[in-house]
C-alpha cells in the first residue's frame, strides 16, 4: 500500500475543506478562494478565474512560452504540427477575436461541430477565454442529434468544419449542419465554417460565414483579455445519452474543473510542465475535453491531438508510432482500441519493432478492461497497464492507482481504489452495503468533489434525480463490488445484472470468461428475455484473425462459462460475429443486442460506429 495514497484519501474524506483547499494553489485565481466548498455556491465560492488563462497565459508569463503546448499528429492527412504555448495563445486569442466580432459575450453558448484538428481546440479555449459556454458536438453525429443540442443549448454561433476524416472515409459536415438548422426552432446567428483541403462545403451569405476570412477580417483586432468568471460559472456543457432519448446537458464548472484535472494530472497520472501526454479519444466525448485538451494545458504539459485510428491508418503500429515519434510519457486510450491492435496485430509485430519509447504508463478507461487484454497489453510492453472508471458527470477520474502517489498495485479485472475526494459505498436494493465480494449498486457520498456535474443544462429535476434512489449518495447507475483487498470492480451497468431464475447474475463476470478464451478479439454477454428463467445471458464473440469462426469457438466459449460458474450461469447460446455495434467511443451498444436478440423493433443509434453492424447481426441471430 502506498502511504501517500492513504494519507491523501483519508484526508480528502474527513476534512474535505482543508485537502482542496490545498489543491486549489496549483490554479492562478483572480479573486481566491475563501473557502473550498459551501453547499449553495459549490466549490470555491466567490473566487474569480478564467480557465484559459490558466493553461495558457500563466506559463507564458512564467517564462514558458516556447514550451510545445500541442502536437497535432494526422495520420490521415499525413500532417504533424506544432504549438508552443505562445503559438497556441496566438492562435486562441485571434478565435476569440473572430468571436467578439461576431458578437460572442460571457454566458452565450457556441456549439463546436468540429474534427480532430487544431482549429478545435482554438475554439474551445477561445470560448473559455470569453466566459463563452461550449458544447462541442462529435462531428458527424447524426443531424437530429445535432439539431436537438441546437434547441437545448440555444447557441449564438455554430462552429463548423467542411469535412471530417474517419479512417478511410470522408464525411461532410455541411450538408448535416443545414439539415440540423433546418430541424431546430432555434435560430443561430450564424455559422463559421473551416475548409479542409480534402472536401470544401458551399456557404451561403451572410448566415454562413468563411472561418479563414474572418480570420483575415479581424487579424488586427486586439487578443481580448481573460474574462474574470466564478468559480461556478458554467465553462462548458456536454450532452451525453439520456434514457428517454432526450440528450442530458452535463455542466462543467470552471474553479472545481480546473482545480480537480490539474490534482489528477499529477498524482494519478504522473504528468507535469514539460511532459509529453496523449489521450487517444476525441474532443467529443468527455476524455477529450478533460484530458485532450485542459488538464494537460493546465500543468504545462505537451498534448497531442491525434486525427486517426487505432488500426488502418495506416496499420495497427499507428499508437506504437505516435508514442516513440513524440516521446509520450504516459499513454490513456479505451480497451477497445488495444482489442482492435490485438486483432490485428496478436503477435504484437508492430510493438516489437517499434517500442514504446519514452512511455511509462498506460491507462485504460471508457469501458471495462477484460483482464485477459490487460494481460496481453502489460506482457507485449513490459509496462503497468492501470485500468481507471469514471464517468462524463465525474470529469475525471474516481476509482484509480494512482500510480504518482506511489501506488502500484492492480489487479486484472478491477479499476483499483477510490481517488482522493470520491467515498465510494456498494450498496443493496435496500440502501444497506452488502458483503465484500457481494455485488450491488454502485454510489458516491454526496457532495461530489470538484470537476463532478452540479447541475444538467436547463434540466435540476433530471440532475436532483440522481441522488433519489439512495439518498445522501450519487448512483452511478454501475454495478460492482468490492473485494476482500479493498480493490473496487466494476462489472457493468446495473441493468446488466440479470435475474436467471431467482439467480443475480454479473454479464461482465461473464464477458471476462469469454473474453479470455483462446482465439477471441472481444465478446459482449448481454441478457435475453426468456418465458420460463426470466432472462438468459447471450453471447457475441469476435474472433480474432485466423482464428476459427464456427461452432467450436462457440462450444468452447459455452463450457468455459459453465465450467467457471456452473450450470446456474445457463449460458446456452453464443453468436460469432464480424463486429460489435459501438459507439464512436468505443462503448458497446448493449442495449441494442438485447433488442436484436428479443426481436424487438430497434433504431440504428446516431453515435454507433459503422451502421451496417446491427442489420449483419439480426441477420446472424435470426438466421437460426
Amino acid at each position: 500500500m502506498s502511504e501517500a495514497y492513504e494519507t491523501a484519501w483519508r484526508g480528502s474524506v474527513a476534512d474535505p475543506e482543508t485537502f482542496w483547499a490545498k489543491a486549489a494553489q496549483a490554479i492562478d485565481w483572480f479573486t481566491p478562494p475563501a473557502r473550498s466548498y459551501a453547499e449553495v455556491g459549490g466549490w470555491f465560492p466567490g473566487a474569480t478565474l478564467n480557465t484559459c488563462h490558466n493553461c495558457l497565459d500563466r506559463h507564458i508569463h512564467a517564462g514558458r512560452g516556447d514550451t510545445p503546448a500541442l502536437i497535432y499528429d494526422s495520420p490521415v492527412t499525413d500532417t504533424v504540427r506544432q504549438f508552443s504555448y505562445a503559438e497556441l495563445l496566438e492562435e486562441v486569442g485571434r478565435v476569440a477575436a473572430m468571436l467578439t466580432r461576431l458578437g460572442v459575450v460571457k454566458g452565450d453558448r457556441v456549439i463546436l461541430y468540429m474534427p480532430m484538428i487544431p482549429e478545435t481546440v482554438f475554439a474551445m479555449l477561445a470560448c473559455a477565454r470569453l466566459g463563452a459556454i461550449h458544447s462541442v458536438v462529435f462531428g458527424g453525429f447524426a443531424a437530429l442529434e445535432l439539431a436537438k443540442r441546437i434547441d437545448d443549448a440555444t447557441p449564438r454561433l455554430l462552429l463548423t468544419a467542411s469535412c471530417g476524416i474517419e479512417g478511410q472515409r470522408t464525411i461532410a459536415y455541411k450538408p448535416m449542419v443545414d439539415e440540423a438548422l433546418s430541424l431546430a426552432r432555434h435560430k443561430v446567428d450564424h455559422v463559421v465554417l473551416l475548409q479542409r483541403e480534402r472536401l470544401e462545403a458551399d456557404l451561403s451569405a451572410p448566415h454562413d460565414v468563411d472561418w479563414a476570412t474572418l480570420r483575415a477580417e479581424t487579424a488586427n483586432d486586439p487578443v481580448p483579455a481573460p474574462v474574470p468568471l466564478l468559480s461556478s460559472d458554467p465553462l462548458y456543457v456536454l450532452y451525453t445519452s439520456g434514457t428517454t432519448g432526450t440528450p442530458k446537458g452535463v455542466v462543467r464548472e470552471n474553479g472545481g474543473h480546473a482545480v480537480a484535472l490539474a490534482w489528477s494530472m499529477a498524482n494519478i497520472f504522473g504528468i507535469g510542465a514539460g511532459d509529453p501526454f496523449w489521450a487517444a479519444s476525441d474532443v467529443g466525448w468527455v476524455v477529450g475535453h478533460s484530458y485532450i485538451v485542459y488538464a494537460p494545458l493546465l500543468v504545462g504539459a505537451t498534448t497531442v491531438l491525434f486525427e486517426g485510428k487505432p488500426v488502418g491508418t495506416p496499420d495497427a503500429g499507428t499508437f506504437w508510432r505516435t508514442i516513440e515519434r513524440h516521446g509520450v510519457k504516459t499513454f490513456f486510450t479505451a480497451p477497445t482500441a488495444i482489442r482492435a491492435v490485438r486483432k490485428e496485430d496478436p503477435d504484437a509485430g508492430f510493438l516489437n519493432d517499434i517500442g514504446t519509447g519514452a512511455l511509462n504508463a498506460i491507462f485504460l478507461a471508457g469501458e471495462r478492461a477484460d483482464p485477459d487484454t490487460i494481460a496481453w497489453l502489460e506482457e507485449k510492453s513490459g509496462l503497468p497497464v492501470i485500468d481507471h472508471w469514471w464517468q462524463t458527470e465525474l470529469g475525471w477520474p474516481a476509482i484509480a492507482s494512482c500510480l504518482a502517489m506511489g501506488d502500484s498495485r492492480r489487479r486484472r479485472g478491477s479499476a483499483g481504489f477510490p481517488v482522493p475526494g470520491y467515498e465510494f459505498a456498494v450498496l443493496d436494493e435496500e440502501g444497506k452495503p452488502v458483503e465484500t465480494g457481494k455485488s450491488g449498486s454502485v454510489v458516491i457520498k454526496a457532495p461530489l468533489p470538484p470537476g463532478a456535474f452540479r447541475t444538467l443544462w436547463k434540466n435540476q429535476a433530471g440532475f436532483d434525480k440522481n441522488f433519489t434512489g439512495f439518498p445522501g449518495y450519487y448512483e452511478t447507475g454501475d454495478a460492482g463490488h468490492f473485494d476482500a483487498d479493498g480493490f473496487l470492480h466494476i462489472m457493468g451497468r446495473t441493468d446488466d445484472i440479470i435475474n436467471v431464475a431467482g439467480h443475480r447474475l454479473s454479464t461482465g463476470q461473464m464477458e471476462q470468461i469469454v473474453a479470455e478464451q483462446q482465439g477471441v478479439a472481444e465478446c459482449a454477454v448481454i441478457g435475453a428475455d426468456d418465458p420460463i428463467k426470466g432472462m438468459i445471458p447471450v453471447a457475441f464473440v469476435v474472433p480474432r484473425a485466423g482464428a476459427d469462426a464456427d461452432e467450436v469457438m462457440t462450444a468452447r466459449v459455452i463450457a468455459a462459462v459453465r465450467a467457471e460458474l456452473g450450470a446456474v450461469a445457463a449460458l446456452k447460446t453464443s453468436y460469432v460475429v464480424p463486429q460489435l455495434p459501438k459507439t464512436r467511443s468505443g462503448k458497446i451498444l448493449r442495449n441494442l443486442l438485447r433488442k436484436i436478440v428479443n426481436g424487438e423493433a430497434f433504431d440504428t443509434p446516431p453515435t454507433i460506429e459503422d451502421p451496417s453492424v446491427p442489420a449483419k447481426i439480426s441477420a446472424a441471430v435470426h438466421a437460426r
